[in-house]
């Protein structure tokens, strides 16, 4: 029996399969439907004539011959998005389809400051962007289904280039009559208070925490998926929480019965900026992708806790 050459789109939905050992999750992961997800993968194997997955009721193994396909697979596909990449890279900064990972509690704040500039000042840009939590955003950016992520830093893995951005305050929010003074208060109110937090796997919730240990103070047990959950369940009395600035007025003038207190100087706050792979030779149009984004958010005003980077 004859093999017959692999395609691109095989190759990706095998290498996802490898990855995720899940027809499901591959799938989910390429945006794909399961069965087209399913059928690539049968007709990559009856290409190559031998069997690359052992299906079983419960997940995908590979067998001997699909460990060493999917080694292969990848160096394929990294070399062929290289390619992409350097072509993109000669026609001109920031043309094209460029994928970007944003964390939540970023996206819904800075994306609408900074889309318009970039409709504006790149017409061409091809732009689609996905919010996930920082672990998944930096898989997928390693992985090579991101090209850059917008997330806060440093980075979570080794191998992303940094480019920051701002840093952003945080502002305690509390509900309205706790007495803790004027503006400018000190980090060790946060003793006395019950913080209440983002689930896990939030990068805000392990930098919010980083501040409360850095007094001594213990956060309260919450199961929030969002900042605006929080902010509502301290307009409730729950307790209070910790905002970066960006967030502040979208989550802050849907709840009633606030009150927002600032630090004193030096006041907690969190690095945003973009990674990139480090091997992506894109370099120079990230930079302009983050001096744009620098610009917007320069332009904007959108508050006075916000600093360039």
């Amino acid at each position: 029996m004859g093999i017959s050459r692999p395609t691109v789109a095989q190759l990706r939905a095998f290498l996802a399969l490898a990855e995720y050992l899940h027809f499901r999750d591959a799938a989910a992961a390429l945006r794909m439907s399961q069965p087209a997800l399913s059928g690539a993968v049968a007709a990559l194997e009856e290409g190559l004539g031998t069997r690359l997955v052992e299906r079983t009721t419960r997940k995908v193994l590979l067998t001997p011959a699909g460990e060493r396909v999917a080694r292969r697979a990848e160096a394929v596909l990294a070399e062929l998005d290289r390619l992409v990449e350097e072509v993109k890279a000669v026609r001109g900064p920031l043309v094209g389809p460029l994928r970007v990972g944003v964390i939540p509690t970023v996206a819904p704040y800075l994306l609408p400051v900074v889309l318009p500039r970039l409709a504006k000042e790149f017409p061409d840009l091809e732009l689609s962007v996905h919010e996930e939590q920082t672990s998944h955003i930096v898989a997928e950016l390693l992985a090579g289904r991101l090209d850059v992520v917008l997330l806060a830093l440093p980075v979570p893995a080794s191998g992303v280039t940094e480019l920051p951005l701002y840093d952003e305050d945080f502002v305690l929010v509390a509900p309205a009559g706790f007495e803790l003074g004027a503006a400018g208060i000190a980090r060790e109110v946060l003793n006395d208070l019950d913080v209440i937090l983002l689930n896990e796997g939030h990068c805000l919730r392990d930098q919010a925490l980083d501040v409360c240990r850095e007094v001594g103070a213990r956060a309260a047990a919450t199961y929030a998926t969002s900042l605006a959950t929080l902010v509502q369940l301290v307009s409730g009395g729950l307790g209070v929480t910790l905002v970066p600035e960006t967030a502040l007025h979208v989550e802050t003038r849907r709840a009633p019965n606030l009150g927002l207190h600032r630090f004193a100087a030096p006041a907690p706050f969190r690095r945003v900026g973009l990674g990139f792979r480090s091997t992506s030779p894109r370099a120079d149009e990230f930079e302009a992708l983050a001096a744009s984004i620098r610009a917007a958010v320069a332009e904007s005003g959108v508050a006075p806790g916000i600093r360039p980077a």
